[in-house]
């Protein structure tokens, strides 16, 4: 049987005391559903592993069930492979090789985003800070982080169409997702 790397990217949790779900019993979740190679960054639900189920809906699905049933809440998750996540970093619009860390980030969707969302923002009013559409990815360049960007929360307001789910990390995180699923 083939095996494929993935991500899992986990929205939500251990933000300010709330849900919180230890990576280690994270890791120990997603063994326990058949998956190998699991490996957890930060606390902040970014996990890599391996799999012969080639649906990332499907490993999304399972791990979302495990967790509610092992926490008791729910949590949105997202599952991209090797190849999706190396993509999104190689199509990112901004000089990412020149920026800090903080100051790029990309919001991973669930399904295509329309541009027409966002199309009631004005780019000029929030300049120097900027966003590009990709493929059910949204990159932000904000040069004063993310807690400080008017732009993240004016996006915020123009969040996707319900039932998407929408997760985000910084540039380092969207590189080291891309590095702990090479296999």
């Amino acid at each position: 049987m083939t095996t494929k790397a993935y991500a899992a990217l986990l929205r939500g949790i251990n933000v300010g005391g709330h849900k919180k779900v230890p990576m280690a019993d994270l890791r120990a979740l997603l063994t326990g559903l058949g998956h190998g190679e699991v490996r957890t960054y930060l606390q902040s639900g970014n996990a890599a592993f391996t799999s012969v189920e080639q649906d990332e809906d499907v490993i999304a699905a399972g791990l979302r069930e495990a967790i509610e049933e092992h926490f008791g809440f729910p949590v949105e998750v997202l599952v991209r492979d090797h190849a999706y996540l190396g993509a999104v970093a190689d199509a990112c619009p901004f000089p990412a090789a020149t920026l800090e860390g903080r100051q790029l980030h990309v919001t991973y969707f669930s399904a295509p985003v329309d541009a027409a969302r966002f199309a009631s923002l004005d780019p000029a009013a929030y300049l120097p800070e900027e966003f590009r559409l990709g493929d059910r990815a949204l990159y932000l360049y904000a040069p004063d982080g993310l807690g400080r960007s008017k732009l993240a929360e004016a996006l915020a307001k123009g969040a996707p169409a319900k039932g998407i789910v929408a997760t985000t990390r910084n540039w380092n995180t969207v590189l080291k997702l891309v590095e702990l699923t090479e296999v």
